[in-house]
């Protein structure tokens, strides 16, 4: 059974986004997708990713999951809300 969950950082740029999904592409059992702003209105202080997108595939164990909660954790700190 595949688990997902959707992660947002408000005000985080794209470039910010894609760290994050690299980072937790390294942990095993973990598929992450970045999910585009679907807002029609431009603004700059808004980012062209709305959210990831994280699945847990079944070879996800506890070891990967206290990594991704740490990887998330870091961000949440450095960045604000997530």
């Amino acid at each position: 059974m595949v688990t997902q969950e959707k992660i947002e950082f408000a005000g985080v740029p794209l470039a910010v986004y894609r760290e994050i999904a690299a980072h937790l592409r390294q942990v095993g059992g973990v598929e992450v997708e970045l999910i585009p702003q679907t807002s029609s209105d431009f603004d700059y202080n808004q980012s062209q990713i709305s959210s990831l997108s994280v699945s847990w595939t079944p070879n996800a164990n506890v070891e990967s999951r206290e990594k991704f909660k740490q990887i998330v954790a870091y961000y949440k700190n450095r960045y604000g809300r997530g």
